[in-house]
């Protein structure tokens, strides 16, 4: 009984060894999305162009808006008579106004999740590319672990290849 429990004992450390021999070949690694996107040029150029294209939306909505209301302010001061007479063009007015609202959310909506979608796999190749190079085994978001010791972030050296392909 005692030698099975002490080949038992071996072949256990043994596992244990060998386990620690494989752990130690793994590299891993991890970057913070949100810092990316915050550093990313690419990004931010985005961001300054939807930006840009909601103040003028905003702008259309604000005028379109004036002139419903000033339509609206007008007809108050008609009597019973005229204002039902120009009901229906107020009406049709008002539905204008909330069809270009929709529209105008819905283009930036579409705009928003395409340019997403293009610096989501922007950053994806980066670090494809430089896991691959650098023989890492696994890179996780930094922000789906509960501990990230500082000399695993690779954060800094994707957004140093995302910024200079995005130069060229």
């Amino acid at each position: 009984m005692k030698k099975a429990t002490a080949v038992l004992a071996g072949v256990i450390i043994g596992m244990f060894m060998f386990c620690n021999m494989a752990m130690a070949a793994e590299k891993f690694g991890y970057v913070s999305i949100d810092r990316i996107g915050d550093a990313y040029l690419k990004a931010k150029e985005y961001m300054k162009i939807l930006e840009d294209k909601e103040k003028v939306f905003t702008d259309e909505i604000d005028k379109k808006r004036n002139e419903v209301k000033a339509f609206q302010d007008k007809i108050n001061l008609l009597s019973d008579k005229e204002k039902e007479a120009k009901n229906t063009e107020l009406e049709n007015k008002i539905k204008s106004l909330q069809d270009m609202v929709r529209e105008k959310q819905a283009d930036l909506r579409k705009e928003q999740v395409d340019k997403t979608i293009e610096l989501s796999k922007d950053i994806k190749n980066a670090i494809d590319k430089y896991a691959s190079k650098e023989s890492f085994t696994l890179v996780f978001d930094a922000a789906a672990l509960a501990y990230q010791p500082k000399g695993m972030d690779i954060t800094d050296k994707i957004i140093d290849i995302l910024n200079k392909e995005y130069k060229k």
